[in-house]
């Protein structure tokens, strides 16, 4: 089953910080990343998403492809491939992959300005070992959808890093 962890962080930098930590602990092979997305919120209050996975880029390469056969089939590959690549993007710009971005929308919302969040789907995430990195970075547990005992583990273990922070670090 897939593990929801939204951890709230004073800054994007600092929620970018863990998102490169899980990263390097997908390459070591302990966590397995469905999606990673730091969301954040503008001086406006307006929140934006950066995504791990941008859908209008891989849209717009499978339809430059299917674009570029079709334009072959009918002797114009150039009007083939604009027209692949623009329908490729649309298709995928309205694709949602991951967390909806709805309810990373929602979440997001009691952000202030300037504050980030790191939403992570992925497998094994409450795992020790990437508790232990991940908690490194400070933060807050905002919400996740693990059972009791595992979530009590994963705040204790983000409490004690907190904790264990100097009073300098504004977490």
């Amino acid at each position: 089953m897939s593990e929801l962890i939204v951890i709230g962080y004073n800054t994007e930098a600092q929620a970018e910080q863990a998102r490169e930590t899980l990263y390097g602990l997908s390459k070591e092979y302990l966590v397995e990343i469905k999606d990673a997305v730091v969301a954040s919120a503008g001086d406006d209050g307006k929140i934006r998403l950066n995504q791990m996975v941008h859908m209008w880029a891989i849209g717009a390469s499978g339809g430059a492809f299917w674009g570029i056969l079709a334009g072959l089939i009918f002797f114009n590959p150039l009007i083939g491939l604009a027209a692949g690549t623009a329908s490729g993007a649309l298709a995928g710009a309205l694709t949602d992959y991951g967390i909806s971005d709805t309810f990373m929308k929602d979440v997001a919302g009691v952000l202030r300005p300037g504050q980030a969040a790191l939403f992570i789907l992925a497998e094994r995430a409450s795992s020790d070992k990437v508790i232990d990195k991940l908690s490194l970075h400070g933060g807050r547990i905002l919400r996740t959808n693990l059972d009791t005992s595992h979530e009590g583990k994963l705040r204790e273990a983000f409490e004690h890093a907190r904790g264990a922070a100097t009073p300098a670090d504004p977490v």
